[in-house]
């Protein structure tokens, strides 16, 4: 039962129930909004054109049709389509945006959006060419279904305008994507610890002492020893920088993902609606910028492609008998058998994808609507960098976790209990490497069943 829009998570798969208490609000908001229309005082894009036509007046009849219109004329895009959790996000991310009131849209439309999103379906939304202030096209193509076919919803006043205003899809597509760098950063630490751990590092680096006045970068240190267990003779005094800097790495990504949070949480808790209804009067606003959010998915795609970068280099360093003290390339025979070494090579070619994925997205702003578009941020964008480099990051993930396996399997050193669950699921995927084979079907099997 959501009782308040910040019961809403946009990464939900339940279903939603709106509380009475809260659509009675809305409800009374809408009234309010209704009446403040009647005056005919000019209202942007709801008795005006939109864009450069916002100078255009209206008549009664051409505002009937054209909050539908608003929808049907802008959904110019096109496949590749977003996936399905991703577009049921962007559908929760509007209603939540709704339920503030700023909107003022009819507890009618609310209803229609809590339907559509319970229902399962999920519309076509373009994952590319949001080419203008806000989202208006992606937006466009996510709500259209509710103006078209048999059971058409009939937008009142200011709706049409009201469901392609702000940046609900980029904010709802991000809360979805952090749950997943979650779990991926968790991932990140187990199997650089499984590295560590297999190389007989020499653990200094990851004492308390060491991450004096960084109490995040202190969690993960502590996250990493006792991953890798107890410290047994070291191979060497230091071991290479890639196991040594991986707390830093880590803890990295860490705060770029909570800083991303807080950007959403500043996205769903402000005002991204225009014109929105507040304190009684229509307010043009530019919530719809959404620098913030395309600023912070840059920066955690940047700390990702490092984390992917430090991860090939480990793995490289696995398959060096001078690092590791086994057979070179981790094959049983070496000569006869390749090893894994191919498996660095997919990693490297990853690696340099994601480096082409760092470039900020909100610096190529361009004019559309003749010029009263004249600057983006282009944060619908961003928000599909940051998902390519999360799916980047598991596959180099993936890659240095096979090798891990196979050093333990090759070692004599026991996997530390921190580290047996993870290496149980690896087992139940992965089928012992004894000669060389197809391994990416392994690398495969990881991502889906693993990872």
């Amino acid at each position: 039962m959501i009782n308040e829009p910040a019961d809403l998570d946009p990464a939900s798969t339940e279903p939603i129930t709106i509380a009475q208490p809260l659509l009675d609000r809305l409800a009374a908001i809408r009234s309010s909004v209704l009446q403040a229309l009647s005056t005919g005082d000019a209202v942007y894009g709801v008795n005006t054109g939109m864009g450069n036509l916002s100078k255009i007046r209206l008549s009664e009849h051409e505002q009937r049709i054209h909050q539908r219109n608003l929808l049907l004329g802008r959904a110019v895009g096109g496949p590749p389509w977003l996936p399905a959790d991703e577009a049921r996000a962007v559908l929760i991310g509007r209603l939540k945006t709704f339920l503030t009131g700023d909107a003022g849209v009819s507890v009618e439309l609310i209803g229609q959006l809590v339907d559509y999103i319970n229902s399962g379906q999920v519309p076509k939304i373009p994952v590319e060419g949001a080419g203008s202030a806000g989202e208006i096209i992606p937006l466009a193509h996510a709500f259209a279904p509710l103006v078209t076919g048999p059971d058409s919803f009939e937008l009142g006043p200011k709706e049409g305008i009201a469901l392609l205003a702000g940046i609900p899809g980029a904010t709802g597509r991000v809360a979805l994507h952090s749950t997943r760098v979650r779990r991926l950063a968790d991932n990140l630490s187990a199997v650089a610890a499984g590295a560590i751990a297999v190389v007989g590092a020499n653990r200094a680096p990851y004492q308390p002492a060491a991450a004096r006045g960084d109490d995040l970068l202190a969690a993960e240190f502590t996250r990493i020893r006792e991953l890798a267990g107890p410290e047994a003779e070291p191979q060497a005094l230091q071991a290479p920088v890639s196991f040594r800097v991986a707390g830093h790495v880590i803890a990295h990504v860490q705060r770029n993902l909570r800083a991303l949070d807080e950007a959403v949480e500043r996205a769903f808790n402000g005002v991204t609606d225009s014109p929105a209804y507040l304190d009684g009067e229509f307010v043009g606003t530019a919530g719809f910028h959404g620098i913030d959010l395309a600023a912070h998915c840059d920066h955690l795609t940047a700390s990702l492609a490092h984390a992917a970068e430090v991860s090939t280099a480990r793995l490289h360093r696995l398959l060096d008998p001078r690092v590791t003290g086994l057979p070179a390339q981790l094959a049983r025979e070496p000569g006869p058998q390749a090893g894994l070494v191919a498996v660095h090579k997919r990693a490297v070619a990853t690696t340099h994808y994601l480096r082409r994925l760092t470039l900020p997205t909100a610096i190529s702003t361009a004019e559309t609507s003749n010029g009263q578009e004249d600057v983006q941020s282009f944060s619908w964008e961003a928000v599909g960098v940051l998902a390519e480099a999360i799916r980047r990051t598991r596959e180099t993930t993936a890659c240095e976790l096979l090798a891990v396996r196979q050093a333990f399997a090759l070692s004599k050193r026991p996997i530390p209990a921190g580290l047996r669950n993870l290496m149980r699921a690896v087992d139940a995927a992965v089928p012992p490497i004894e000669a060389d084979r197809p391994f990416g079907e392994d690398l495969t099997r990881l991502l889906d069943e693993v990872l």
